[in-house]
């Protein structure tokens, strides 16, 4: 795949860091549209759902019309301030989210099972809610188990590695 470059940066890449309060409130919209395919029995939202995660891992906000909506309307309209997190693990998670969401839509729309897919709508929900309400992202927990046991490399965020300087670097971005 050829990517495409704006400004130095690929356009199929993911910030780093990456403003974390979009992402709390990115999860918001994707507690509610995840509620709401539950509530009214709607089970193509997923595939808006997992349409958003999968624009999301591909090209971080630049593709997903609810990340365009939070960073670009939302976070200046509101005065939301930028919180740098690592980059990585929010892709991590967003994958995880992918997962969720293109399982909820096989398993509604390919099968007809829509009892399993909202079951699977539920852990997205619960996972995103932390995510939005509380700050705790549990995709970011699973991405720092996995480096710390060997499975992702140290490499791929030099940020989480060497989390002990983290907090001080992105201090200095920020001023």
């Amino acid at each position: 795949m050829t990517s495409v470059t704006s400004g130095g940066a690929s356009f199929f890449s993911f910030p780093h860091p990456f403003n974390e309060n979009v992402a709390r409130l990115v999860s918001g919209g994707v507690v509610i549209m995840a509620v709401a395919t539950i509530i009214f029995d709607q089970p193509l939202i997923t595939l808006i759902l997992a349409y958003g995660y999968i624009a999301r891992v591909a090209a971080g906000p630049r593709l997903s019309p609810l990340a365009i909506l939070v960073s670009k309307v939302i976070v200046p309209k509101f005065g939301v301030p930028n919180k740098p997190v690592a980059g990585p693990p929010k892709r991590f998670a967003a994958v995880v989210g992918g997962a969720f969401s293109i399982s909820a839509a096989i398993l509604a729309l390919g099968f007809g099972l829509n009892g399993a897919a909202y079951a699977v709508l539920g852990g997205l929900i619960f996972a995103a809610g932390l995510e939005s309400g509380l700050g705790y992202c549990l995709g970011c927990k699973i991405f720092g188990i996995l480096m710390k046991i060997g499975v992702i490399p140290e490499s791929v965020c030099d940020d989480c590695a060497d989390f002990a300087n983290r907090a001080k670097r992105l201090a200095a971005q920020e001023n």
